[in-house]
């Protein structure tokens, strides 16, 4: 893990602060320049040109921890993907966060705050919302893989492991498997269930739209229900094509468009059940109704084969699964 301290500074206050333990005395008492933290940080290990880049795009998560005799701002992984940007230099790009309408830059805060409130419940909750399908859909994909003994495998979006381990288990200790997520919350509960099962894999905090591997790397490249949530879901598959060696696949289990005979039982269930079971069961009724939204704006199966195929992919295919709930994209890059 890569750990850089910065002193903060008395400039300005911190525009945002995302990590869910600092506390609001804390917050008050921290005044930083965020940009010039960032700036002084990347200048030492990028060009001119990139630095240009990773300030428009996207600076770092930062949260306060107390450092010997004062308050310090600390950056823990340099792969984090959230941002610290003025009003004034939003994006007057639109995009979807459920039904809701958002200004590009703001989609992947409000997913974070999503996934930080139900990373804990969220195994618990799959069990529930699914009746334990989503163990059957994913035990599908692993076996559908082809894969051999030290094989290499990115698992996008991981979550809580689930697939992870089963890659794990398929390439053996010779083949390596990188356990990557957006969300640090969910990837913490993930690493955590790993290495309480005494299995030790490579974790990186990752943006799916900018992974930090090199070209023609893996195997095998798998997303599960995560690519919905993704702001530029062409530019992630195009990303996930660059790693994949040549003759690699890419796995993408995702919710899709159900058969229409189920359609008006589906969103009774999604928009009625699904909200109160969240409360209930996780204190969290509004990011479970985000959920149920964000699996009707995703895009349906054919049109995310084409997507596929217009990141490069040389063949794609689907399987449907529980009368399209669910579906399996399979992409090979030749």
């Amino acid at each position: 893990m890569h750990e850089a301290t910065f002193a903060a500074s008395d400039e300005e206050t911190a525009e945002r602060v995302f990590h869910s333990t600092v506390s609001d005395a804390a917050k008050l008492a921290l005044q930083a320049n965020v940009k010039q933290l960032y700036l002084t940080h990347i200048s030492a290990r990028h060009t001119e040109e990139e630095q240009r880049l990773m300030l428009e795009q996207q600076a770092q998560t930062i949260f306060i921890s107390r450092v010997e005799s004062g308050w310090r701002f600390r950056r823990i992984r340099y792969l984090n993907p959230y941002y610290f940007k003025k009003a004034d230099t939003m994006s007057d790009h639109k995009t979807h966060f459920g039904f809701s309408t958002v200004d590009e830059d703001e989609k992947a805060g409000k997913v974070a705050e999503v996934f930080h409130s139900v990373a804990k419940n969220y195994d618990i909750m799959n069990d529930v919302m699914s009746g334990g399908l989503h163990r059957v859909w994913k035990h599908f994909t692993i076996n559908t893989a082809r894969l051999k003994k030290g094989d290499k495998v990115l698992d996008i979006a991981g979550g809580t492991g689930d697939l992870s381990r089963g890659w794990a288990k398929r390439v053996g200790k010779e083949g390596e498997v990188w356990l990557t997520d957006i969300n640090s919350s969910m990837l913490t509960v993930g690493r955590d269930r790993l290495l309480n099962e005494g299995m030790i894999l490579p974790v990186s905090l990752a943006d799916a739209e900018k992974l930090p591997f090199p070209d023609n790397y893996f195997n095998l490249v798998s997303v599960a229900f995560g690519l919905r949530n993704m702001t530029h879901k062409d530019a992630a598959l195009k990303e996930m094509y660059r790693v994949l060696k040549p003759g690699g696949t890419l796995l993408v289990l995702e919710f899709s468009k159900v058969y229409k005979p189920l359609e008006g039982v589906y969103d009774l269930y999604s928009f009625k059940l699904l909200p109160i079971m969240g409360k209930l069961i996780a204190k969290d009724a509004d990011s479970y109704q985000y959920l149920a939204e964000s699996i009707r704006m995703h895009p349906d199966q054919e049109t995310l084969k084409q997507m596929m195929l217009d990141a490069g992919f040389d063949s794609v295919d689907y399987h449907n699964m529980s009368a399209g709930i669910v579906a399996l994209h399979k992409g090979v890059k030749f």
